[in-house]
């Protein structure tokens, strides 16, 4: 039975629901608007690469879950369902990320007929050893591509400085060596293993009628009486970095570097939100366009607007950084580390943090004018046991002293490292 919840502090509608199969569905009312999304998100992605399924065992290659859904796109005796998304007027696509895999299309019209193809070609997988290699050497070109790119360079070795043993140290698409294990019967056993209906869910955003979208989701997403897997839990990292710094040459117009640390990881629901959201706010208090320390580097010439800060919390690690291009990395570094020393030290101005918390007041609500976003954080917010419309809420009750607290904890000298890419020569 739909459920009807309406969040008046950001002007939200949503509905949502559970099919017989276990699948979660939300639908966020837009009346009036002509497009419509749907998202239909597996709770898999590139670091679940170890599980147990009916007590039986399994390793897959590094690149499993991205070579996965290049391949549901294929259906059998049919054209490509990108190409018949395309062909009807719709704006399709896919990514995996290191905890999840999401299928998507946005559209104005022929909705239903886009979303019954949506939800068959992602519950009805048709894998064969000549599509798997043909699709191989596609994969593999995308990995060199990477692979050349200075910024993933840079924040694949950062990472790999970070973590001794982590899966967030490879690229989702795994390596051209790692995909080569990969066969049909790999990509069939990670089907089965995680897009089950109860692993999985779909968001739709628009004008859409919520019942229908329901029906349409229980009529094509059936009940499977496979066992769910049990994911290996991630490998426990000490607090400090496996290596302090790493740098290579590339073909670059300018050096750049990334740095950070690890942080907290492991927290659900509320707790992860909040643990989140301090992150942000004080990664914004030490480095926002609107600080100090930012205005200072910037009129010295030592930062461009190519310079930022970013945490992540995905597939059960976390992990603060800030960088960009500057002619000296390690001292710009170094200088951010002292301004977080120094206000971890001496406290945050309070008119300084109520303008930071109401800019990020202001991001989160902008973040829910984007459809994308929507279905994005609703998804991710299922998986991992929140509630995205109560960001709000929950952003009201960060104070300076966490924001404080974060700065001391975990923006030191001891806890970061730094990947620096310099140009050739």
């Amino acid at each position: 039975m739909l459920k009807k919840r309406e969040y008046a502090a950001i002007g939200e509608t949503a509905y949502t629901a559970e099919t017989e199969a276990g699948l979660r569905v939300t639908v966020v009312s837009k009346p009036g608007f002509r497009k419509s999304m749907a998202f239909l998100a597996v709770n898999y992605g590139g670091a679940d690469r170890e599980f147990t399924l009916a007590g039986e065992p399994f390793r897959t290659p590094s690149g499993t879950a991205h070579f996965v859904e290049h391949r549901l796109f294929e259906v059998e005796g049919e054209a490509n369902a990108m190409t018949t998304l395309s062909r009807r007027g719709a704006n399709a696509n896919a990514f995996t990320s290191p905890d999840m895999t999401a299928y998507y299309f946005e559209c104005t019209d022929s909705f239903f007929e886009n979303l019954r193809l949506l939800l068959k070609f992602v519950s009805t997988p048709y894998f064969t050893e000549e599509g798997v290699d043909r699709e191989r050497a596609i994969i593999a070109q995308e990995i060199r591509m990477t692979e050349d790119d200075p910024e993933d360079a840079m924040y694949y070795a950062w990472l790999r400085c970070l973590y001794a043993a982590a899966p967030l140290r490879e690229s989702v698409a795994g390596t051209v060596e790692s995909i080569d294990e990969i066969t049909a019967e790999t990509l069939y056993t990670a089907h089965r293993a995680f897009y089950s209906p109860r692993n999985m869910a779909l968001v739709v955003v628009g004008g859409q009628d919520p019942k229908k979208v329901l029906d349409m989701a229980g009529e094509l997403m059936p009940e499977t009486l496979a066992p769910m897997p049990v994911r290996k839990p991630p490998k426990p990292e000490g607090p400090k970095p496996l290596k302090m710094r790493t740098e290579r040459e590339m073909d670059v117009g300018a050096p750049m570097f990334l740095a950070g640390a690890k942080t907290k990881s492991g927290l659900l629901g509320r707790d992860s939100v909040k643990f989140e959201l301090t992150a942000t706010l004080a990664l914004s208090t030490v480095l926002g366009v609107a600080s100090p320390l930012y205005r200072e580097l910037y009129d010295a010439g030592l930062i461009n607007e190519t310079f930022g800060c970013d945490f992540e919390n995905t597939a059960g690690y976390s992990q603060l950084s800030f960088g960009g291009e500057t002619q000296k990395p390690e001292y710009v570094c170094m200088r951010v580390l002292e301004e977080a020393a120094n206000l971890a030290a001496k406290g945050i101005d309070p008119a300084f943090f109520a303008r930071r918390k109401k800019t990020a007041l202001g991001a989160a609500l902008r973040s829910a004018g984007s459809f994308e976003n929507i279905c994005y954080n609703v998804a991710a917010g299922g998986f991992s046991g929140y509630d995205y419309f109560g960001t709000v809420d929950i952003l009201n009750t960060v104070t300076a002293e966490d924001v404080r607290a974060f700065l001391a904890e975990y923006m030191t000298v001891e806890k970061c490292a730094i990947s620096i890419i310099n140009k050739k020569g």
